[in-house]
């Protein structure tokens, strides 16, 4: 079934090529295609073009469906080309003429587009909640082992003494970040392109407004010519969001592979969380972190794969952007699993609580002994000159190595209970609950 279908049989090659991986695709959109629907037979209802007999019948069986989706019992035939042919087949087998009814308003390209905006403010929903979780848990380990030094390094070498507070705080800060970056993306996201039809909008008086608030949007895409150029905008926009998010967790990963390699040993990881070698006996593989790492590079390269894709396309919808659903759909589900398997990790590693009683570690102290002449009274470039000739004639020594930094950041001044309140205010100013409310009533009244 195709709903653009009229007498003329499409050469099967052709429409194998067309098709492509879009029946698989669109399991993703289902639940959002009947949310689409629902609201939009609500409208036509309210305009005349169905009446309220019809849209009891329509509203029924769509939730019908919407519960097989949710139990996972949903399919698209073979021979369906598209979801939103699925879910109108089932209609008409069920209520004859009346399922053919609910298409009437809009095209393919603003039901596909309000499917993916659906698809995506839920799919970024779940991952707040899951970056929310693990800046929690690196701002708790941050707190246990704000006093554990560590060797801090520029261009690889050792430079000044971190702290293991340091470390876990600032992956939480920079996820942190990068929901400031996911917000911004959702926002663009909430935005209504129902009917905005074929990109031309209707001779119909479509209630647009009317379709906004039922789907908990924050506004229309009032233009209807702007709403089709979304397309791909929308997911290009995710995907810097995604990416940003990945970015933060491969460097974190690299981090820990290298941390944990016996040249450091600054972590260990638990023998039940590493791999084997096939060869050599004593191999523990921090293989999670690896395939992590790897991930995430590979979602770093999501927007610029959907610019390729669509960068260079005229406004108006052309059928490149069904493409877009291939490498977009997926990376939600990929990038959630890195973020999960990173909190666990997190939570699990062991630190080296006498890292820095190594005397290879002491020249890391040189700020700190140059700072001390400075205390003294002596300018900081002669201070400076003074502790790098004892370090060329090898007469160097670290000293106390206890620190007593203060400043905002520093290894005694986390501010990890400033990181914990920004991340909160973002997380508030989703206010996902709008959209919550809103679907709730659309399944249930």
């Amino acid at each position: 079934m195709k709903l653009w279908e009229k007498n003329i049989k499409i050469d099967k090659a052709v429409e194998n090529f067309t098709v492509g991986k879009d029946r698989e695709m669109d399991l993703y959109l289902a639940k959002a295609d009947v949310l689409g629907s629902m609201a939009h037979i609500t409208m036509l209802e309210s305009i005349g073009l169905l009446t309220g007999d019809e849209l009891r019948k329509l509203l029924a069986e769509l939730r019908n469906i919407y519960q097989t989706i949710l139990s996972g019992e949903f399919t698209i035939e073979e021979g369906v080309e598209d979801v939103h042919s699925q879910v109108e087949l089932l209609l008409t087998r069920k209520l004859g003429d009346m399922g053919k009814k609910i298409h009437s308003g809009r095209s393919r390209n603003d039901q596909v587009l309000l499917d993916l905006k659906l698809f995506t403010r839920e799919a970024i929903q779940n991952l707040a909640g899951i970056v929310s979780e693990l800046i929690d848990i690196l701002l708790d380990r941050s707190e246990t082992y704000k006093n554990v030094l560590l060797p801090g390094y520029t261009h690889l070498q050792i430079a000044m003494p971190s702290s293991f507070g340091l470390w876990f705080g600032a992956y939480a800060e920079s996820l942190t970040d990068d929901l400031q970056l996911l917000l911004a993306a959702y926002k663009i996201c909430n935005r209504n392109p129902l009917g905005s039809a074929a990109g031309y909008g209707s001779s119909f008086p479509l209630n647009r407004q009317m379709t906004t608030d039922l789907l908990g949007f924050d506004s229309m895409n009032y233009n209807v010519v702007y709403a089709q150029m979304g397309r791909g905008k929308l997911e290009r926009t995710v995907g810097f969001a995604l990416a940003g998010i990945a970015a933060s967790l491969s460097k974190l990963a690299f981090d820990a592979c290298l941390y944990n390699s016996q040249n450091f040993g600054f972590i260990r990881l638990p023998d039940e969380f590493t791999t084997g070698s096939s060869i050599m006996p004593h191999k523990k593989n921090p293989d999670v972190f690896e395939l992590t790492r790897a991930k995430c590079n590979l979602i770093q390269a999501l927007p610029q794969q959907i610019t390729l894709i669509a960068g260079n396309l005229p406004s108006g919808y052309s059928r490149d952007l069904q493409i877009t659903k291939e490498v977009f759909l997926p990376a939600f589900g990929e990038l959630s699993d890195c973020i999960r398997m990173t909190g666990y990790m997190m939570q699990s590693v062991q630190v080296n609580e006498h890292i820095l009683e190594n005397k290879q570690y002491d020249l890391l102290f040189s700020v700190e002994k140059a700072n001390e002449l400075v205390r003294k009274g002596i300018p900081f470039r002669d201070a400076y000159k003074q502790v790098g000739l004892e370090i060329e004639s090898g007469r160097f020594t670290a000293g106390d190595k206890a620190l007593s930094h203060t400043h905002e950041g520093s290894i005694g001044n986390l501010c990890n209970d400033k990181i914990a309140a920004l991340k909160k205010e973002i997380i508030g100013a989703f206010d996902f609950d709008k959209i919550n409310r809103a679907e709730e009533l659309l399944v249930k009244t």
